[in-house]
């Protein structure tokens, strides 16, 4: 056999093997079309229909949340303000109760004192043998004690007489206390009315805070569409939601206004 021969062979047996191949490709290719239309189309896990209605029912659901925290962070500081107020007219009654209370017992000092120079000038009648002087003095005292002492001021006094030394209706324990304790019970008034209106206060700042969170998922939500891949979207979704309960779940645990009834407003 020539060598012409041969390698005209040797090429007939290329082609016929490149046929061959392309053959079993063609055959491969056909067989994987029929089973892709076969197989079925793969479904999206939520479809852009479902997921453009939650984002309809989330956004109304955070918008009245929203406003329902504005509401009642306004109403908080609205009892702030009065809370303020009042802490401030308590104090002023109580600063001028303690200064009538004051007054009062530079007064009753002043009872004692006359008490305590009659007193001294029975014990001196007495030694000169004037018992009707005494008397006279003595009733005197009476006089004094019925126009010018109070039950407490009296019995007081009356500790006072039957102590072993000479004491003071004001060295009885307690005493003194006595003329300022509707200050003192003012002064404690007006500082329970602070203390809510502070209390009211940092309630109010945090129903701001809920108020900003879902201010952020108003924005989430609204940004959804911008998004053309579901997943995506969907995954923007989510992450709204997750803030919206958590904003919610918190808002729940904060104090409502104090005296604060729905139905007084209707």
């Amino acid at each position: 056999m020539s060598e012409s021969q041969e390698k005209k062979n040797v090429d007939e047996m290329k082609e016929s093997i490149k046929e061959a191949v392309r053959e079993v490709l063609q055959e491969s290719k056909e067989k994987e079309e029929k089973e892709e239309k076969k197989a079925p189309a793969k479904k999206p896990f939520i479809s852009e229909a479902k997921l453009e209605m939650l984002i309809a029912i989330f956004l109304g659901v955070t918008a009245v949340l929203t406003a329902w925290a504005t509401w009642i962070g306004s109403l908080h500081g609205g009892n702030q303000a009065t809370n303020y107020t009042k802490s401030n007219n308590a104090s002023s009654d109580a600063n001028s109760m303690y200064n009538e209370a004051f007054q009062n017992m530079v007064q009753d000092m002043m009872v004692w004192n006359a008490i305590t120079d009659y007193r001294f000038d029975i014990t001196l009648a007495e030694s000169k043998g004037n018992h009707e002087e005494a008397k006279l003095i003595d009733e005197k005292i009476d006089t004094i004690m019925d126009d010018n002492c109070s039950d407490e001021f009296r019995e007081a006094i009356n500790w006072a007489f039957e102590q072993e030394y000479a004491a003071s209706p004001f060295d009885k324990e307690g005493y003194v206390e006595t003329y300022y304790k509707e200050a003192q019970d003012k002064f404690e008034e007006a500082d329970s009315l602070l203390k809510e209106g502070m209390q009211d206060n940092k309630n109010g700042d945090t129903y701001n805070l809920v108020t900003v969170i879902y201010s952020l998922v108003l924005f989430l939500l609204g940004i959804v569409g911008i998004f053309k891949n579901i997943p995506n979207r969907f995954a923007v979704f989510v992450i709204a939601v997750v803030l919206m309960i958590a904003a919610t779940v918190f808002m729940f645990t904060i104090p409502m206004p104090t005296g604060f009834s729905l139905g007084s407003f209707f």
